[in-house]
């Protein structure tokens, strides 16, 4: 399996060249386009609970598609994310990555997908009351709104709401106001979510919140 990232920051997508046996998992509607004798088929994504339970505290879809080259020759296949914004591959080695819901693109068999509690104070920043963590070995690929900025944190980090995608399992969120309550509240800011420990955190330089502020009072 070949696999590249293409397209501007604003507008990247992932091309693959499968080959044969090679099989890729998506999220649902992350196909662009592919070889015609590609075979695509939906599975609920750990049966019908687990499925369920990714789609309604997760925030993905209930299914998931494997797409598989099951001729003998090399086969393309184009998958974008939801929305514009960069996208990022990350290598997992016996390990996991946690993933803010919307941001999961696609991963190679070797991955599993669950959801595991974030915690009331996720719920507060907007972040969601659930996450998705992805374990095992293999790439994953995720989406964010606008660039990307990696960091490695080791101890405290303060993150606007909103901005976060993905960051290592031993980092935890912790939502507090920004200044306080007065200047939380005309600060414009409101709540920030505080990260606590040691690994690496990706963050999205815009988020999909800031844009609904900028859009609703000019309708």
């Amino acid at each position: 399996m070949i696999s590249s990232i293409r397209g501007t920051e604003a507008f990247r997508y992932i091309a693959f060249e499968l080959d044969p046996g090679d099989t890729v998992i998506t999220e649902s509607g992350a196909m662009a386009s592919m070889s015609a004798e590609l075979d695509c088929t939906a599975r609920l994504n750990g049966g019908l609970i687990r499925g369920l339970i990714r789609k309604y505290l997760g925030g993905e879809s209930l299914f998931i598609n494997h797409f598989t080259n099951n001729t003998n020759r090399p086969l393309q296949l184009i998958l974008t994310s939801s929305g514009p914004g960069d996208v990022c591959a990350f290598e997992l080695n016996d390990s996991s990555i946690c993933l803010e819901p919307g941001s999961y693109i696609c991963s190679t068999p070797g991955v599993s997908l669950g959801v595991r509690y974030a915690g009331i104070s996720s719920f507060i920043a907007r972040e969601g009351l659930f996450k998705l963590v992805l374990s095992g070995t293999g790439t994953v690929w995720f989406g964010g709104y606008g660039g990307f900025i990696e960091r490695e944190i080791d101890g405290e980090f303060i993150v606007d709401s909103g901005h976060l995608v993905a960051y290592d399992p031993s980092i935890s969120l912790r939502t507090q106001l920004s200044a306080g309550i007065f200047g939380s509240l005309f600060s414009g800011e409101g709540f920030v979510t505080r990260l606590e420990g040691r690994g690496r955190v990706w963050l999205q330089t815009r988020s999909l919140s800031g844009l609904a502020g900028w859009i609703n009072p000019r309708f």
